[in-house]
């Protein structure tokens, strides 16, 4: 099998490891990252964090071709990959998470699957723990450009229960889940960087 390998993680992956040094401090000690694909985001960052073990999951498929990743970069902090297939898998139980990231996973996912994955982490984050979520969304029921626009029909024709996800039903739902919205970082090539913080159940 060849290595895979994702051309957006090349472009976006510095964006990305900026927003993530202003949110990852020295009391962070493990990072799980939801939808991890080629595994080429955490080869680039986890370095940059080396308090912190970043653990890599995604759902069975994905597996050799992060350990192809993995092997190659030999990066001390990075664990995984973990099979984590939501709507059926838990998180790992022997720890606990200060920060869960995950990027364009959500407009691939079914609308079902994104409400469990939310539901999950506010099952198994503590307060003060906070999810962050990389990729494009819609505001006001309305694409923020036309690339996002033909995105979003390429999604859909390949898969109808995928496509760019509204920001407000993200929003309604990590709310539910007891998240409280932080800051909502426009990012380059039209997408966003939304971080959320667990909070209290109705606090």
């Amino acid at each position: 099998m060849e290595k895979p390998y994702a051309p957006a993680c090349d472009r976006n992956r510095q964006v990305i490891l900026e927003v993530l040094k202003k949110i990852i401090d020295e009391n962070c000690h493990h990072l799980l990252e939801i939808g991890a694909g080629t595994g080429q985001h955490a080869v680039y960052m986890a370095p940059h964090f080396p308090q912190m073990k970043w653990v890599v999951s995604d759902v069975a498929a994905q597996s050799l071709g992060i350990k192809m990743w993995l092997k190659e970069a030999s990066a001390k902090n990075i664990e995984g990959p973990i099979r984590l297939e939501i709507g059926k898998d838990d998180f790992p139980t022997d720890r606990s998470f200060q920060v869960v990231f995950t990027a364009n996973t959500m407009h691939i996912m079914a609308w079902k699957q994104v409400k469990s994955m939310i539901k999950l982490c506010g099952k198994r984050l503590r307060v003060g723990a906070k999810m962050c979520v990389y990729g494009p969304f819609n505001y006001n029921q309305t694409y923020t450009s036309e690339s996002n626009a033909k995105f979003d029909q390429f999604l859909k024709a390949r898969d109808p229960q995928s496509g760019i996800r509204h920001f407000e039903d993200v929003d309604k739902a990590m709310q539910q889940a007891g998240f409280t919205l932080l800051e909502d970082i426009a990012m380059p090539a039209h997408n966003h960087f939304l971080i959320y913080q667990r909070r209290l159940h109705g606090s």
